[in-house]
């Protein structure tokens, strides 16, 4: 993908003439071009010379009559706005000379007094009118940009507004000059009425009018543009500038540009953090919301991740620099936003065909309205008041504005919240979702093993079990194991570790305390060292129908408890459902667990059975997808890694919980926040952006119809026409009003559930949806779906004991580049991979074991 800078667009017919000269151009294979940020995003062919093409592109855009120059990927400045000013100042020197003109030429209608030698007939007239000239043609140099971008226009038969504005300017200032013309010849023939009469039609004073006029609309459309912006200037602004780093030991402030990756650098209490990086030393807790929206701070300790831009509050932290420059957090935030709204929504198709035509008709319509007032009697300077009217009213801006305002200022509000969308299409079609496909773990729930239940015997109390079993298991590498460590640290249980540690591959672990063995595992394993009570197997039956993995302990031969382990459902997970539903959405889960915990699962988040589905793989789940899409359009939330089928299959892919990692290629919005509320949320956010790119349109479209024949003359008989001055005034304040309308946005709130109810409306007709393209920045992450026949490999592997074991061996093959899936058994002790590209046995069998398992054999 490669983006330019495009220099000379006025309004939304330039922005489609510079898209069809570069889809012209050989290679290409798409083009979105943005008016709002005056950008250009082109897709191009792999196999071409990609320097070569970008030469082309710059030729064919300059032979446009535009300009184009390879854009700068940095964020140094790229959201600073540069056009206000110019335009200010443009503004200031136009009225320096409009003010004194218009007191010439309008100032006797209240009573303002002239100097006696311009007034009346005779060469007072000629001074009069050769002063007013003398007045206007600096503002006509002054905003000379409007005559040079038309005239390229109109020389590329690509005419845009600019061609609109320069015609109304330019045939005002011609008939002032020939205005001028008889009245010096009316001098010197002696005929005072001739002098008389273009004294009084002299339209130097409109061709000035009109020029300021819409240089004041388009200062003001500027400043509107520049707010769209405000949530991504205000997330920048919080990035520090400096930060401090160990150098030789010893702390120095430097540049936060001078920072390197393994730079270990301090942040004090209340400093913002100031690039992405772990955390070395030090205990604190950190305000996220810059970049989550989520205002509870969260803790930060030892190999805690921190990101750019977001807060110390209390504790220094010591953290080891790993993301720097343009591959923090936040600057893929900024971009994502920004490339976003380089590109094209389905609804800015509709205004790009009226764009295309827009122009062309209006200038059909002017000379048509001009030579139809000639025929019906009417004088020479009415009927060109009449065309120039036309010409100056039109507006092609409101309609080339009407979707892109909305989606930048949508997309600034999204990321202000943590909803981040990676184009505009995902904008627009999320909020049309009729069904939500959630994954299970990591998404519904914490992803993490947690101790839910512990049950304990007469001889052993529960206190001392997760004692005895977190001395057991210190040792342990299992996710289990974890899990019981954090239960006695969060409930302040003094343990000690076993002596004689021993792992036994699938199915415990052995030790001994005070002379005393002490082993914990499955049933199975328990039984080989006592005989388990019926109220332990009960209990640890019982959990395993709830989804929870039961684990036996016995002391000293006698049987010592059951602790039940799980992966629990997040708080926020059954209300975000009950959002979902409340929009109107129909919610499934669909897991790989087997159907007990998923029904469990389900059940606890508010999910009935049917709309539960178990057991199923990645290509299962993108299976289930295209099943649901036959009965409206789907959006797929997972974890972006293992789902990515599933996530690229569906009209919206949503990634959740991805923390830093902010461009998951697979999917269309990444929910920074691993919090499921975050999906209603985001349908809030679309259905508003789309209701205001509708009211947009809409006022567009409405201008157009009414004031073209206003401007024209049809309400004459009415009493009602228009002069061309108020009628460049009435085509500024077009752009405004639809600008301003945009920016209500901002004070959107897309986690206030209040207002929440069904669509009013049905989604437009689907769309085939494309592959996604390549992601625009530098992503953690790439997966990529690639033709071919799958290649599957079975790997055996020891060490497993439960679901918990599947999850992290699956995690860890899924990782590597190449597995498409994989299908993991610890009953059977395998995991077959469905391979997309050949991979290394060997770079399985370091994931696996990386991860504390054993490799007995790798069969193709």
């Amino acid at each position: 993908m490669q983006r330019y800078e495009i220099t000379g667009m006025s309004c939304a017919a330039c922005a489609s003439h510079v898209e069809k000269a570069v889809a012209a151009v050989p290679g290409v294979q798409s083009v979105a071009v943005s008016l709002l940020t005056n950008s250009m995003q082109v897709e191009c062919a792999p196999d071409v010379d990609q320097a070569r093409l970008q030469k082309r592109i710059c030729r064919a855009v300059e032979a446009a009559g535009y300009g184009a120059a390879p854009a700068d990927d940095t964020m140094e400045g790229a959201l600073d706005d540069t056009e206000t000013p110019r335009l200010k100042k443009r503004l200031i020197h136009s009225l320096c000379f409009l003010v004194p003109l218009m007191y010439l030429s309008m100032g006797h209608m209240i009573g303002l007094p002239l100097p006696p030698f311009l007034e009346g007939g005779g060469p007072g007239a000629l001074v009069y009118g050769l002063l007013q000239l003398a007045l206007t043609l600096p503002v006509c140099w002054i905003n000379r940009a409007f005559f040079i971008s038309g005239w390229k226009g109109l020389r590329s038969r690509a005419p845009g507004m600019d061609a609109l504005v320069s015609l109304g300017a330019g045939a005002a200032l011609l008939y002032g000059v020939f205005a001028l013309i008889m009245i010096g010849a009316g001098l010197a023939s002696g005929e005072e009425e001739l002098v008389m009469q273009y004294r009084h039609d002299l339209y130097f004073e409109s061709a000035a009018m009109i020029l300021t006029l819409i240089t004041v609309g388009k200062t003001l459309e500027a400043y509107s543009k520049g707010r769209t912006t405000d949530a991504l200037k205000s997330l920048m602004e919080l990035a520090p500038q400096t930060a401090t780093v160990l150098r030789d030991g010893q702390p120095v402030t430097v540049p936060v540009s001078e920072v390197e990756v393994g730079d270990l650098f301090l942040v004090k209490p209340g400093e913002a953090i100031p690039v992405d990086g772990t955390v070395a030393e030090g205990v604190s807790s950190v305000n996220e919301a810059a970049l989550t929206g989520e205002s509870m701070p969260v803790d930060k300790f030892p190999g805690s991740p921190v990101s750019a831009a977001t807060i110390n509050q209390n504790g220094a932290l010591t953290c080891r620099a790993e993301r720097v420059g343009q591959d923090t957090t936040l600057s893929q935030v900024i971009r994502l936003v920004r490339d976003a709204a380089a590109t094209k929504a389905p609804l800015a198709k509709t205004a790009d065909k009226v764009s295309g035509v827009f122009v062309p008709a209006v200038i059909a319509i002017a000379a048509v309205t001009f030579l139809v007032w000639l025929l019906l009697g009417q004088t020479f300077p009415y009927a060109l008041a009449r065309g120039i009217s036309v010409l100056v009213i039109s507006c092609p801006c409101a309609l080339g504005l009407a979707t892109p305002v909305a989606i930048m200022v949508g997309s600034g509000v999204g990321a202000k919240h943590g909803i981040l969308f990676k184009t505009a299409a995902s904008l627009e079609t999320t909020g049309y979702t009729d069904t939500v496909l959630l994954d299970k773990t990591g998404t519904i729930t914490t992803g993490e093993p947690s101790v839910v239940q512990v049950v304990g015997t007469r001889r052993v109390p529960e206190k001392f079990l997760l004692s005895m079993a977190a001395g057991l298991e210190l040792r342990s590498e299992h996710p289990l194991a974890r899990a019981i460590l954090q239960r006695v640290e969060q409930d302040k249980i003094k343990y000690t570790a076993v002596a004689g540690f021993e792992a036994v591959p699938g199915k415990g672990l052995r030790g001994k305390v005070a002379g005393k063995v002490i082993a914990g595992g499955n049933a199975e394993f328990i039984r080989e060292t006592c005989i388990l009570p019926p109220d332990l197997e009960e209990a640890g039956q019982k959990m395993s129908k709830n989804g929870i993995t039961p684990l036996y302990f016995s002391l000293a031969g006698s049987p010592a408890g059951v602790i039940g382990v799980s992966d629990v459902v997040k708080k926020t997970s059954a209300g975000a459902i009950a959002q979902m539903k409340a929009l109107g959405l129909n919610v499934v889960l669909l897991t790989g667990d087997n159907e007990g915990t998923a029904r469990h699962i389900g059940s606890m988040v508010g999910l009935d059975a049917d709309h539960v589905v178990a057991g199923v793989l990645p290509a299962g789940k993108e299976a289930e997808v295209r099943r649901w899409q036959a009965k409206g359009r789907v959006a797929m939330v997972g974890d972006g890694i293992n789902d990515a089928p599933a996530l690229t299959r569906a009209e919206t892919g949503i990634a959740i919980g991805a923390g830093a990692d902010v461009a998951l290629d697979a999917a269309d919005v990444v929910l920074v926040r691993s919090d499921l509320a975050d999906v209603p949320a985001a349908v809030r956010l679309s259905r508003a952006v789309v209701r205001n790119i509708h009211e947009n349109l809409f006022w567009a479209f409405f201008y157009n119809a009414i004031c073209i024949p206003l401007a024209a003359g049809v309400f004459t008989g009415l009493g009602i026409t228009l002069n061309p001055m108020i009628a460049s005034a009435a085509m500024s304040l077009s752009s405004v009003c639809v600008v301003t309308n945009a920016l209500r946005l901002n004070t959107f709130d897309p986690r206030k559930a209040d207002r929440d109810a069904p669509p009013k409306h049905k989604a437009p007709p689907r769309q085939a949806r494309a592959q996604p393209a390549a992601c625009p920045v530098s992503c953690p992450v790439q997966i990529t779906q690639k033709e071919g026949k799958a290649m599957n490999k079975t790997i055996h592997i020891e060490g497993m004991m439960c679901a918990h074991c599947e999850a992290t061996v699956k995690k860890a093959l899924e990782a590597l580049d190449g597995v498409e899936s994989a299908a993991v058994s610890h009953e059977q002790g395998t995991a077959v991979v469905t391979l997309t590209a050949p991979v290394d046995d060997e770079a399985l069998k370091q994931a696996v074991e990386a991860k504390d398992y054993t490799v007995t054999g790798i069969d193709a």
